[in-house]
């Protein structure tokens, strides 16, 4: 069997074992496993309008997980972008409501001002990476509470609507991201993060920055015996990788809630990372890894009225494809450990 092959199917293994754990967790709570996992596919793909609201939920997922990809191949682990989302997602929307431009412009400038927030935000976490060889892991973790406390401070306290919720003013419909159907707030985010999945994928195989990349990761020695500086190389990795984070951040906040809020987009950081650590680090893998989390994400809403069983069984399914997958990082990075690398390989 080949090496990818034999990913996929342990992939698929560990998802199948995860759904198997979490009908255990629904037999328990004197449920139907079958009656929910069909009452999720029916919320999810049921019609023309919950597959447009499915392929919403799977956006934000999908640009977060190409950007955990970027930062996975070079070896990185960014869990941070769940707070590089929030910081993008606040300056997108900054520049939406606070500087009046043309249409088209407006919204270019927007997603640019949340690329750069995003990016901005992982430098420090990626300097302190190169100058002390800090754990990456840790920084940008701890950056979330940062990133989502200072959000919520300069909405509550400076930007916030007057008489509103927690939120900022609504931005200019210049800076909107156009919508692909009248009927659902699906947009052009969803062209955006399949447009870098690809994108990614073709880069990392086809060039030589990208193979740099994946050789930084996977056999750091090789590179640097190469003549690649892996310390630059890792720093700008995470760079990239904040940068495409925060702009998931600016696709939520410019084409679906059109202002910035109090917890705007809770957990698709998280969820991409899941995803593109479901996909092997994989850009191309990571769209199908995000359209299942982006499916039970939607269909979850469904639980709740035609079941007895609560949303939060979803939150249990994904805890346990962590724990999956995590097991076999483990046991493929234990593996990478006695042929002398230092990260896994994709």
């Amino acid at each position: 069997m080949s090496p990818l092959m034999r990913t996929i199917l342990g992939q698929v293994i560990a998802v199948a074992f995860a759904l198997a754990l979490g009908s255990i967790v629904i037999l328990l709570i004197d449920e139907s496993p079958i009656r929910v996992f069909s009452t999720l596919m029916r919320g999810a793909f049921g019609d023309v309008t919950r597959i447009a609201g499915t392929l919403l939920q799977t956006t934000p997922i999908l640009i977060t997980g190409v950007a955990a990809c970027i930062a996975l191949r070079g070896g990185m682990f960014n869990v941070g972008v769940e707070g590089q989302l929030f910081m993008g997602g606040f300056a997108a929307a900054l520049v939406g409501f606070a500087l009046p431009m043309p249409p088209g412009i407006h919204m270019l400038a927007g997603l640019i001002a949340a690329i750069c927030a995003g990016a901005a935000w992982v430098a420090i976490p990626a300097w302190f990476r190169v100058r002390f060889n800090a754990n990456e892991v840790v920084s940008t973790i701890l950056s979330n509470y940062v990133a989502v406390l200072f959000t919520s401070y300069f909405t509550i306290f400076l930007f916030k609507r007057p008489g509103g919720w927690s939120e900022t003013p609504p931005i200019a419909s210049s800076a909107y991201l156009p919508e692909l159907f009248d009927f659902s707030r699906l947009n052009w985010g969803l062209l955006i993060g399949l447009a870098l999945a690809v994108g990614a994928a073709w880069y990392f195989r086809n060039t030589p920055g990208g193979y740099a990349i994946s050789m930084t990761g996977s056999a750091p020695k090789f590179a640097e015996y190469g003549g690649v500086n892996i310390r630059k190389r890792g720093f700008w990795v995470l760079i990239a990788s904040g940068a495409v984070g925060g702009l998931a951040g600016g696709v939520e906040t410019l084409g679906v809630h059109h202002r910035f809020m109090e917890g705007f987009a809770p957990g698709f950081g998280f969820d991409g990372l899941i995803a593109a650590l479901l996909a092997n680090g994989s850009p191309i893998g990571t769209i199908a890894t995000a359209l299942f989390f982006g499916a039970l994400r939607s269909g979850s809403l469904l639980l709740e009225t035609d079941t007895s069983a609560s949303r939060e069984i979803i939150t249990v399914i994904q805890a346990f494809i962590i724990l999956s997958v995590s097991a076999q990082f483990l046991v493929r990075r234990r593996g990478d450990a006695q042929g002398g690398e230092r990260r896994w390989k994709f």
